[in-house]
């Protein structure tokens, strides 16, 4: 058990039977009140993101995570599947868990999946991936004094705004944190 002001980014913890990851805490003091930990976390079985408050003094129970790399397989239209390299096990996790995940993923890649005993609670993405353009319209002539972007669609179907520079058939770098482009592979 742990003071609340004690949490750190990172960390995670069991509430009334929610898993939490905690993503960020602010602690404010003021001169006639205890202190407060407001504590921004991401809630890993429905996956939203909340602001939980609570005073200096409120005990939570820190929790270990499972972490296991395994590998991407397929898609089967409402699941991926992901098999350990070393026991050859396969899991299926369902696409609507994973929605922003799915995005990146291509096939035959190395992920981190996220196990609370033998719950599976999700997917660890590398920060950035390498995918390839399959769609550009070309560069045009016109508006180069602004940062000139245009819209790309890469290989797993999502779409991402580029330089102008960025043709088709290359390989750029898109964050998965945000799904922005982040430079060539």
């Amino acid at each position: 058990m742990v003071n609340v002001t004690e949490l750190r980014p990172g960390n995670y913890f069991e509430e009334d039977g929610n898993i939490y990851k905690v993503l960020d805490i602010l602690l404010n003091k003021t001169a006639m009140r205890k202190m407060v930990a407001k504590v921004k976390v991401k809630n890993l079985r429905t996956g939203a993101v909340t602001d939980i408050a609570k005073n200096s003094g409120y005990m939570i129970e820190t929790i270990r995570l499972d972490k296991k790399q395994m590998q991407y397989l397929y898609d089967t239209g409402d699941a991926l599947v992901f098999m350990d390299q070393t026991t050859y096990e396969q899991i299926e996790i369902l696409k609507d868990r994973l929605e922003w995940e799915a995005r990146f993923l291509k096939g035959d890649e190395d992920v981190e999946i996220v196990c609370y005993g033998d719950e599976v609670l999700g997917v660890n993405l590398p920060a950035k991936v390498a995918l390839k353009v399959t769609q550009a319209d070309p560069a045009t002539k016109g508006d180069t004094i602004n940062k000139a972007m245009k819209e790309v669609t890469l290989e797993t179907g999502i779409k991402v705004k580029v330089p102008m520079f960025i043709n088709e058939g290359e390989v750029v770098l898109v964050r998965t944190d945000n799904g922005e482009y982040d430079g060539r592979a």
